[in-house]
């Protein structure tokens, strides 16, 4: 399966982003891309007020994004915020096209490196898959790249592909966590992990950068890692449009020289 990561930098201006979603869904359907994955935060950047932003999963934001998805006949996974019930957001993804209909929301909630996710963000709590050409791909957001649970629970669901939005913070030895950690998910759910992240905000963003400085915003550096753990497709820190292949027999077939996944026993307290 031909998939598309949309590395892009999207700013505070939710309609300005869907006109860069617009433009990137258009070129990864020429391409040829069957699944397009975008970035976490896709309709608006982080360190902005998010709550005034958040539209529900049947409001007009989603709804083009439903829209642009039919159009170009791709299915498309893009970061939103959608409200909580206790006033904070859900960060939201949403998984939309040709057979295609589902959302997940972000259950590992990005409170780390000085920054507190959770003071304006809601958890989720439900494992999401979705089928797409036949392949069984999990969905999981940023900071849940560090918790191997969520990548084995795809793995057990019968997935063969996790995509994994981010916008990543910065700072020193960043970019060498996010390259590893995406790889050792790959490889202890021995699964393909599609990581599309923020664009460095420092290439341009449409709108403008006013966010505050705590906030992840995103580095770039999006990659495919195999089911073996080794990287087959990676970009820079500039918005990029890549292109890569998904083999599912390959993960059956890393399964069967590498099978952790049926080795696994639970050690006792």
């Amino acid at each position: 399966m031909r998939i598309a990561l949309a590395q892009l930098t999207t700013g505070p201006d939710p309609a300005r982003n869907l006109d860069l979603i617009e433009e990137y869904t258009r070129r990864a359907a020429d391409g040829g891309a069957r699944l397009a994955v975008f970035p976490e935060a896709s309709m608006a950047c982080f360190g902005v007020p998010l709550g005034p932003l958040a539209q529900p999963l049947d409001g007009p934001w989603a709804e083009r994004v439903r829209a642009l998805a039919a159009r170009y006949g791709i299915v498309l996974v893009v970061g939103m915020f959608t409200p909580a019930p206790d006033g904070r957001v859900t960060n939201t993804l949403l998984a939309t096209g040709p057979g295609v209909e589902a959302a997940y929301d972000k259950i590992h909630l990005y409170d780390a490196f000085g920054f507190q996710e959770s003071r304006t963000v809601a958890p989720g709590s439900e494992v999401v898959t979705i089928e797409v050409d036949g392949v069984r791909t999990g969905l999981a957001t940023c900071y849940d790249v560090r918790f191997p649970e969520l990548f084995r629970a795809h793995a057990d669901a019968g997935a063969a592909l996790t995509v994994l939005p981010a916008s990543w913070g910065a700072g020193p030895g960043k970019r060498e966590q996010w390259e590893l950690l995406v790889r050792a998910r790959a490889l202890d759910a021995t699964l393909w992990v599609a990581a599309t992240g923020q664009a460095d905000p420092a290439h341009g963003a449409p709108g403008g950068t006013a966010t505050s400085g705590a906030a992840p915003t995103g580095i770039g550096y999006s990659l495919l890692a195999g089911p073996d753990g080794t990287v087959r497709a990676a970009a820079k820190a500039a918005p990029e449009l890549l292109f890569a292949e998904v083999d599912p027999g390959e993960t059956e077939a890393v399964r069967e020289a590498i099978p952790v996944l049926a080795n696994r026993r639970l050690p006792r307290a």
